[in-house]
């Protein structure tokens, strides 16, 4: 894909020019390096420290590549830093002296920032100059106005959570479409305007202004809740306003909160319980879990019990209804009360570990033990994802006697078997093998993955055992047994030092193979993000190679011309 170097910006995807922008200012692209007439190397500083490289010829950027794993578009945020700071020494594009080391980052500009001008501003301006203008804006700037309100609003009224309630329904009212369901990408909007006033929320929390933080994440988790009957919030967002208020509200608990607040959270919560504000979802438990850290007082204490004992919600509700009353007991009533309602609750798997834990503590192991086996039998049936909790419990115990043969016995089975893993069985398996003995070993715990259809995942099982013994070329060997786009990609990483150009032809025959069968501008957009990985290894002659058959092959497929040419 060739870039014209002073308008690049046009041509890739709107948000890495903004994140290289942002990389460029903050001074994480050291200067480039000439490399060759054209040619130019340089560091940039993220997550990790990446290298780009960039050939440009006639203020065009012929070839770009960036050893980040970003695969997603043509350009990385790194490479649109790299182009930003070369924009500075366009039309000449002369060689400068390269430097090296976190001193010599070039510092991009001189020009003051925007917190300076700020102040300079407000400094420059009277106090009634300045009241008119937060006037004017606050009439017209609906996001303003309701930052400005929610930061100064009183301190957890009635009125000050009205007035939340009533930016939030506005804030609502404008996402709605003319059917009145707010889209996903609006969803988005809606989730940033709340998150404004769970900015202010913290602020208030950090200040200790309690009930103003009540006062705002209630009404967010109400009117937010609400809103989620007609939202397409697939990717969270909205959720995750909901889990940021509830998050806060349950700081403001655990903190030990004077008399005042702490009766004023407990009603809500048991208010919000009551009426079922929060049903079907998790933070109805969050209130009653809240609910139970807050109670104190005998009345409120049978209140609260009266609420527990009236939940008729499900499995996942009864449950967390019941570890909420176990933890309420043995607060109120002491561990001898609470151990005997646990005693009479163990089908409930949440109570069934902390009676494990407990017999543990005290070294009842065979009453541990015990308790697991149960577990086993009596979750077979209905819930076998729950067998493998207490098969590692099983080894828990044997791990904490230093019983050998039964760490190998559950270990090996839980390495196997349980695709969810609780510990690192693989090694607690090498921990107990001798090590003249354990290449045997593993090889026969191969042998018998291999061998057993019923392992459906047997081939990642094999790879996570290649991977941890450096058999790298076995592994290479089991990815080309079964040379999809996936796989391939899966186990890149591992193989690209030592095998990139293999690598590179099974994913040039992967990409080949996909295209057969898939039409439509996202599937076309997938199959070239593995055409930037073949580059990215090294590949960039097999990847023209490919292209040139792809266009020659499916020349009708306009989408899939337009996409190779961002390759």
């Amino acid at each position: 894909m060739h870039i014209p170097l002073n308008r690049f910006d046009e041509y890739i995807d709107d948000t890495m020019p903004k994140r290289g922008l942002a990389y460029f200012r903050k001074g994480k692209v050291h200067e480039p390096e000439e490399t060759g007439p054209g040619k130019y190397k340089a560091v940039v500083e993220g997550t990790e420290t990446y290298t780009v490289k960039l050939v440009i010829a006639n203020g065009t950027v012929t070839e770009h590549l960036c050893s980040c794993p970003y695969d997603m578009g043509p350009v990385c945020k790194h490479v649109a830093a790299v182009l930003f700071h070369l924009q500075q020494d366009t039309p000449g594009m002369k060689k400068k002296p390269a430097r090296t080391g976190t001193s010599d980052v070039k510092k991009p500009s001189k020009r003051k920032t925007v917190a300076e001008r700020i102040d300079e501003a407000l400094d420059s301006i009277g106090h009634e100059e300045l009241q008119q203008f937060v006037r004017e804006q606050a009439t017209v700037n609906i996001p303003f106005r309701n930052i400005l309100l929610a930061s100064f609003a009183g301190h957890g009224s009635d009125e000050s959570k009205g007035s939340f309630v009533t930016q939030l329904q506005s804030i609502l009212r404008s996402a709605k479409d003319r059917t009145g369901f707010i889209s996903w990408s609006t969803s988005n909007r809606v989730a940033e305007a709340v998150s404004e006033l769970l900015r202010v929320a913290q602020k208030h929390l950090d200040s200790h202004n309690y009930p103003g933080v009540i006062s705002i994440c209630t009404a967010i988790m109400e009117q937010m809740v609400a809103a989620l009957q007609y939202s397409d919030d697939s990717d969270g967002s909205i959720g995750n306003c909901i889990h940021t208020a509830c998050d806060m509200l349950f700081s403001i608990a655990e903190s030990a909160p004077q008399e005042n607040i702490r009766k004023l959270l407990l009603d809500y919560c048991l208010k919000a319980v009551h009426k079922k504000l929060y049903s079907g979802w998790d933070w109805h438990v969050s209130m009653l879990r809240m609910a139970a850290q807050l109670a104190v007082t005998d009345k409120e204490i049978e209140d609260l019990t009266r609420e527990l004992d009236g939940e008729k919600g499900s499995d996942y509700t009864g449950e967390e209804t019941q570890d909420i009353m176990f933890g309420l007991i043995a607060r109120t009533k002491g561990m001898k009360a609470a151990e005997a309602y646990l005693e009479t609750h163990l089908v409930n798997p949440k109570l069934r570990r902390r009676a494990i834990q407990l017999a543990m503590e005290r070294s009842e192991f065979s009453k541990a033990a015990s308790l697991a086996r149960d577990g086993i039998e009596y979750d077979r049936k209905d819930r076998p994802g729950l067998v493998d909790d207490w098969y590692d419990w099983l080894l828990k115990i044997a791990q904490a006697q230093g019983d050998r043969e039964a760490i190998l016995q559950y270990a090996r089975k839980l390495f196997i078997e349980n695709f969810r893993p609780a510990q690192d069985y693989y090694a607690i398996l090498k921990q107990q093998v001798e090590p003249e003995m354990w290449v045997r070993y593993a090889e026969n715990l191969v042998a018998e993955i291999a061998g057993d259809k019923k392992y459906w995942h047997s081939r990642d099982l094999i790879a996570a055992i290649c991977i941890r013994e450096g058999w790298v070329d076995r592994l290479l060997q089991l990815v080309s047994e079964s040379p999809d786009l996936h796989t391939i990609s899966q186990y890149e990483s591992v193989l690209a030092e030592k095998h990139s150009a293999p690598l590179v032809a099974l994913y040039a025959d992967a990409v080949a193979e996909y295209l057969v069968n898939h039409i439509g501008r996202n599937h076309y957009q997938h199959a070239c993000r593995y055409l930037r990985r073949m580059v990215k290894l090294g590949g960039r002659g097999k990847t023209n190679e490919l292209i040139l058959a792809l266009r020659s092959k499916y020349p009708q497929r306009k989408a899939l011309m337009e996409e190779l040419d961002k390759v």
